[in-house]
């Protein structure tokens, strides 16, 4: 039986582990780079490469890890496959959190790498 803590009850072990491997997948520095570059627009995997610095067989290889979890979606547009984040919640979890990083790196006086010391 589920424990009730606040108004939310425990989610299922299989949600659970879901959401791990989704968190574990969006640990990689370059994934989350991709899925925030998507979470503003849909785009080809030759201007994500541009975007993120990365080269396109790495993004390719990066989008089809995200693709196979369920994280990205691709369309056909002639020769050209467009990525873009199949879920709005996915989008608006890394908007919060990379945004919300973003604003406290830009703080005045940000203790450097707040992140990095609650790594479990």
């Amino acid at each position: 039986m589920a424990k009730t803590v606040g108004d939310f009850g425990d989610p299922p072990a299989d949600v659970l582990e879901e959401a791990a491997a989704a968190f574990g997948l969006l640990a990689s520095t370059s994934r989350l780079h991709i899925m925030w570059a998507l979470s503003q627009g849909e785009c080809d995997v030759s201007h994500l490469a541009d975007r993120v610095g990365g080269a396109l067989p790495s993004v390719s290889q990066h989008l089809s890890k995200l693709k196979l979890a369920g994280l990205v979606r691709a369309r056909r547009e002639g020769r050209r496959q467009i990525y873009y984040i199949g879920d709005p919640d996915i989008a608006t979890v890394v908007r919060l959190m990379v945004g919300q990083l973003t604003q406290r790196a830009e703080e005045p006086l940000a203790p450097a790498g707040r992140m990095l010391g609650a790594r479990a």
